[in-house]
């Protein structure tokens, strides 16, 4: 069986230093929020590619640094494409002054807190995300 969590680069010159750790990562915080993970697939590319797949799935004319698909079927399982714009990554860490390894940890499990049915539109979901984030960083062990 392959592995349920993949990584891809598209058009950007990019791949992950430690993949398998980051996925065992990905993998406790999803088993820690009682659900059970199908398929996960990253993506990452530039601010351009991920412009064009707001623009064509989600119909905002906007720069962001992640786009998450969810493809679950049942509840309780996580299945999903996740897209991240390294572009974004690492104007973000300059911005707020953090290592780009821990910004793009953020986003990777930023993303899999959406799937888990974790939102951020209002400040209160906003500052429940961040927690959540923060909590799911401390559990890294690489």
């Amino acid at each position: 069986m392959e592995h349920p969590i993949e990584f891809f680069s598209e058009d950007v010159d990019f791949s992950l230093s430690n993949p398998e750790q980051i996925a065992a990562w990905i993998a406790d915080i999803v088993e820690r929020h009682n659900h059970e993970l199908i398929s996960l697939t990253y993506i990452f590319c530039s601010d351009d590619y991920l412009h064009n797949i707001n623009l064509e799935y989600l119909d905002h004319d906007t720069l962001t640094d992640i786009i998450t698909f969810d493809n679950a079927d049942e509840e309780g399982t996580i299945e999903g494409d996740i897209f991240i714009s390294i572009d974004r990554i690492r104007d973000n860490a300059a911005t707020h002054g953090t290592a780009f390894t821990d910004e793009l940890h953020r986003v990777i499990i930023h993303g899999v807190l959406h799937l888990l049915g974790f939102k951020d539109k209002s400040s209160e979901e906003e500052a429940a995300m961040r927690k959540l984030e923060d909590s799911s960083l401390s559990l890294r062990k690489f």
